[in-house]
């Protein structure tokens, strides 16, 4: 857990539930917290004679992007999530998307831009979602209504990144929806749909403070639609060959559409967390849901 990412906070309130919540009786777990600065307090050797599996609870760069994934793979540590190519194309969000619109799926129009001098699209001068194009937890995002405001939202994501994602704010309601590789199987768990209170979208303050929003598992939505947002979910694993775990985030706008918005493979662990939660009222516990991961992971030494 930790790391080098904006989201280290967030990562170690992952780890630290994680490890809290791991079975006594069946596991053996250490705290490695990397720094800020990158730095291990570990090393790789030590890590792969004394122990069987890394439990992944790092999110963003170094730790969702492939870096800390293609380390532990050059040592052949067994690793929780997916491998270093997919987890690397679930960040890049620019690619995703263009993968996932390849498999049949909707996604919002969008452009990379890696400056404020690029040229934008007139059909991008409206209500648009300006991010970082390879960063998690909404760090960095701004949802832009007058053209205005467009240079300084992209001046804001690119502290983040060298690239930012300029993407068509769909109007609509937000849903995600996790999947877990239970014993070979994928299959998908129930969705959520995400109310902001006190934010206009989905932002960081809304997704780590208790409370912030309203997060109904499973939605107020005919059995059809939920099946939909399922496939959906499925699919997106499906695309960027995902392996153990991911949870995928889609609108439903006005016009009756789904669209999804980016994959996570390494979803938050947080008692805000929605995997855990959704995996709750599939009937899976978080102990139990920290077992299958893990049994997961196992599977592929």
């Amino acid at each position: 857990m930790g790391g080098p990412s904006a989201e280290h906070e967030v990562s170690l309130k992952s780890g630290r539930m994680v490890l809290a919540a791991l079975n006594k009786k069946k596991f053996a777990a250490k705290d490695i917290t990397i720094t800020k600065s990158g730095r291990w307090p570990i090393f790789l050797s030590e890590l792969k004679n004394n122990f069987d599996v890394v439990f992944i609870a790092m999110h963003g760069e170094y730790g969702e992007d492939g870096t800390l994934q293609a380390i532990l793979e050059k040592q052949k540590i067994p690793y929780t999530g997916s491998n270093s190519k997919a987890s690397r194309l679930g960040m890049d969000k620019g690619a995703s998307s263009l993968i996932f619109q390849k498999k049949g799926l909707s996604i919002p129009e969008f452009i990379i831009v890696e400056s404020v001098v690029q040229e934008i699209p007139e059909s991008l001068h409206c209500a648009v979602v300006v991010k970082p194009a390879d960063r998690g937890s909404s760090v960095g995002t701004s949802v832009v209504r007058e053209l205005t405001e467009l240079a300084p939202a992209i001046k804001n994501a690119l502290r983040h990144s060298k690239l930012a994602m300029i993407q068509k704010f769909i109007a609509g309601r937000e849903f995600t929806c996790g999947v877990l590789e239970k014993n070979g199987k994928l299959v998908a768990l129930p969705p959520t749909e995400i109310i902001p209170k006190g934010s206009s979208f989905f932002d960081y303050k809304a997704k780590y403070t208790k409370g912030a929003s309203a997060e109904i598992t499973p939605p107020n939505l005919p059995k059809k639609q939920i099946k939909k947002i399922q496939r959906i979910a499925l699919t997106a694993h499906r695309a960027i060959h995902g392996s153990g775990f991911s949870r995928t985030d889609v609108i439903l706008g006005h016009d009756n559409k789904f669209y999804v918005l980016e994959i996570n493979t390494i979803p938050g662990m947080t008692q805000t967390s929605l995997l855990p939660q959704q995996a709750k009222v599939a009937g899976i516990p978080f102990p139990k849901l920290l077992e299958i991961m893990i049994a997961s992971a196992l599977k592929k030494r």
